[in-house]
């Protein structure tokens, strides 16, 4: 199973130090590519190396990925969650850029909501998890994680001070990413403080991984690891 321990700590210390340094730029930046590739299905940098989210998926049924723990979230949940917001800060707030999230896509998911569903009470995820499809959810979150591989592949030393501009934050409510909701809303104070190395720190790498160890959570805990 998963855990946000030592090994990922490190990495994470080693991420920040390198990326902050012009010197040990490119050093970071390779250390981003392995970092984020763990994160997704092995196809975004094809590769043959099992990544932490393959594993996750390993003899996963559907009826566990609906179960709703006690923190009130569901794997199929916690994988749209740090997708959505993935989806998000790499595109609108790093890249300058549209989402991969459309209209289409969420036609394919069969789903009503367009945010990160942070304010999403339990009735709601009861809901997303009886409407999802499942394998649209996948192939989203791997158009996702491809396109934060090209922009990681664009970005250079000087990027990383480069603040998070309001305009962009705007971009965010327009696209449907938070909702008048103080659950939600206070996401934009949280990225709105940051710089692109603070976005790459927290919530490209260490968010995703969190979750991505809560869903391991679940799984074991419905005797499927």
């Amino acid at each position: 199973m998963i855990n946000v321990a030592k090994v990922w700590n490190d990495k994470q210390k080693d991420l920040k130090l390198w990326m902050a340094s012009e010197k040990t730029f490119i050093k970071g930046k390779n250390l981003l590519f392995e970092m984020h590739s763990l994160l997704h299905d092995k196809k975004v940098y094809k590769t043959n190396v099992e990544t932490f989210y393959d594993n996750l998926w390993e003899n996963l049924n559907e009826k566990t990925c609906k179960v709703i723990s006690a923190k009130e979230t569901s794997i199929l949940w916690d994988l749209w969650h740090i997708t959505r917001i993935e989806d998000i800060i790499s595109n609108i707030l790093i890249g300058n850029k549209k989402t991969v999230f459309n209209t289409e896509i969420r036609s394919k998911l069969n789903i009503k909501i367009t945010d990160t569903g942070n304010a999403m009470t339990y009735s709601d995820i009861e809901l997303f998890n009886k409407n999802i499809n499942i394998k649209s959810l996948k192939d989203y979150r791997l158009k996702v994680g491809k396109s934060t591989k090209k922009i990681i592949e664009s970005l250079e030393y000087n990027d990383m001070k480069i603040k998070v501009k309001p305009e962009q934050l705007e971009k965010i409510k327009q696209n449907g990413g938070v909702v008048n909701n103080p659950k939600s809303l206070w996401l934009l104070d949280f990225w709105g403080k940051k710089n692109i190395l603070g976005l790459i720190m927290m919530p490209i790498t260490r968010h995703q991984i969190v979750h991505l160890n809560d869903c391991f959570k679940i799984k074991e805990k419905n005797k499927l690891v």
